[in-house]
């Protein structure tokens, strides 16, 4: 059971996610430059990576991998929450 709330809330958290981020785009796109716009649009980006696993057999390297957070990425967050908790 707890494997499946675990699941839940990945799909829960990465949906709000990609839907934040779409509206946020969205807003960057149509609406005019000004304190609104810079305030929906500014995000914050961490980068992790190169992570590099060299076997004898087998190389692999993973990355770089980019976070990015917006304030309508955590708005799509909480959204995506409250009609999950609404609905289910």
């Amino acid at each position: 059971m707890h494997r499946k709330n675990f699941k839940v809330y990945t799909v829960i958290l990465t949906s709000g996610l990609l839907a934040g981020t779409l509206v946020g785009e969205l807003l960057a796109r149509f609406l005019p430059d000004g304190v609104a716009k810079g305030f929906f649009t500014t995000s914050l980006n961490g980068v992790f990576g190169p992570l590099s696993i060299d076997l004898a057999a087998v190389a692999l390297t993973l990355g770089p991998l980019t976070i990015s957070v917006s304030i309508m990425s955590l708005v799509g967050v909480a959204s995506a929450a409250y009609l999950y908790r609404a609905f289910f």
